[in-house]
């Protein structure tokens, strides 16, 4: 097959996605996307026998109305099985979002963001499916994944478990904005908290006998920062990045209650990245020796200090793929054939792709005209969007010889 011989029915293309942009399904409440799935796949003729859902859900630490959707589409011809992939959910700032035409975009309606993270990739492979099946084209077997939880910690592709995936070989996740784009490669991050525990008393009156929670976090972090071990870091050892996002208190309330009283408790939560795992693990342990510096300088009148509590773990794994790996050569062949010139990208942010890679299925990510994202400024390129859907589907039907 080549570019002028992909039977993509354009217009078709545009109304799966128009429709999926339409349904509301912010992360967590993937119910009602994933019957639009369900629906879209049976009238395009995959049998329901097809069509199911895990439990990934039960194992998910937040609450999650369904488990990850899972499709499988048997091979009319030999060859190793192929893993497609994708989320249902979208951020927040999509709820209530009313989707419009406008030229060669797909836009919102200006007073939330659209969704096209990352329904352009779950009308792809719905796509994809209609297109193998109405055409008779000949691929191998075929799994389609639609992931939930994917933009609040990557959870529907954690608690996946491999065996669902059939033994697929590969894996190509849809969820950029490029189709030139090949991201072969990501971070991994390691969330931290931290609980401080000081002592109120009367700012006024006898500042002296409290222990300010709000004082041991800013001395934390600034000994943090003069490390070296906030921001943009680079080591002789390694190179990442950090950030504290939330300084509070208790129940999303602000650390404190009044100006003239000390504050007695303070939470604080950030995160650091790098593309080794050890590294990042390495910035946290920074913070926390952070942490235990800036308490032993804080004390009320008897010289007790505050208790810090200080934990940090695995948010998700670092992971890369070599240009001579069998995925990356598959759409790097499928863009040489579209006439594209492939650009190899390092993502500094978490994909499906990082837990489908630790799952055991090397897993690219590719764009589908997906751009703005997370913002009202948000649109769908359609021009991407179709240069995507003929990227998946080469990449379904190339023969194993071509790659």
């Amino acid at each position: 097959m080549n570019s002028s011989t992909i039977p993509l029915d354009v217009a078709a293309a545009e109304e799966h996605l128009m429709r999926f942009l339409s349904v509301e399904g912010v992360t967590g409440h993937e119910a009602n996307i994933a019957a639009a799935v369900t629906d879209a796949l049976k009238k395009i003729g995959v049998p329901e026998s097809a069509i199911r859902f895990d439990d990934a859900n039960k194992r998910i630490p937040l609450p999650t109305e369904t488990g990850n959707l899972i499709v499988d589409l048997p091979g009319t011809r030999p060859g190793p099985r192929l893993l497609f992939s994708t989320h249902l959910d979208t951020v927040p700032l999509c709820a209530g979002a009313k989707p419009r035409r406008e030229g060669d975009r797909i836009v919102s309606d200006g007073t939330t963001a659209l969704g096209g993270d990352a329904r352009t990739g779950v009308a792809l492979l719905v796509v994809l499916a209609e297109t193998l099946i109405k055409n008779k084209l000949p691929h191998p077997p075929i799994t389609l994944l639609f992931t939930v939880r994917e933009e609040s910690g990557l959870h529907g592709a954690r608690e996946l478990k491999p065996a669902d995936l059939g033994g697929a070989v590969m894996c190509i996740n849809v969820d950029g904005q490029l189709a030139s784009d090949l991201i072969v490669g990501a971070v991994g991050q390691e969330n931290w908290e931290v609980e401080i525990t000081g002592r109120a008393s009367h700012a006024g009156v006898a500042p002296d006998k409290g222990i300010s929670a709000t004082l041991v976090g800013a001395i934390a972090l600034t000994e943090a920062q003069r490390a070296g071990w906030f921001g943009k870091i680079i080591k002789p050892d390694g190179r990442g990045t950090s950030n504290v996002g939330i300084f509070g208190g208790k129940d999303n309330k602000p650390a404190g209650d009044a100006t003239n009283v000390v504050t007695d408790f303070a939470y604080i939560k950030g995160e650091a990245r790098s593309p080794e795992a050890a590294f990042a693990t390495k910035i946290a342990e920074g913070y926390k020796q952070a942490f235990a510096k800036a308490q032993g300088e804080v004390k009320d009148h008897e010289g007790v200090t505050a208790e810090v509590k200080f934990t940090h773990k695995a948010s998700y794994p670092p992971f890369e793929l070599g240009k001579d790996s069998p995925v990356v050569k598959r759409a790097t062949k499928a863009l040489g054939i579209l006439g594209i010139e492939p650009v190899y990208v390092f993502s500094n942010g978490g994909l499906d792709a990082n837990w489908l890679d630790k799952h055991g299925v090397p897993t690219i990510t590719i764009g589908a005209g997906q751009a703005e994202i997370h913002t009202i400024k948000e649109y769908v390129n359609l021009a991407e969007y179709e240069k995507g859907c003929r990227l998946g589907i080469l990449m379904a039907t190339l023969d194993e010889a071509a790659t």
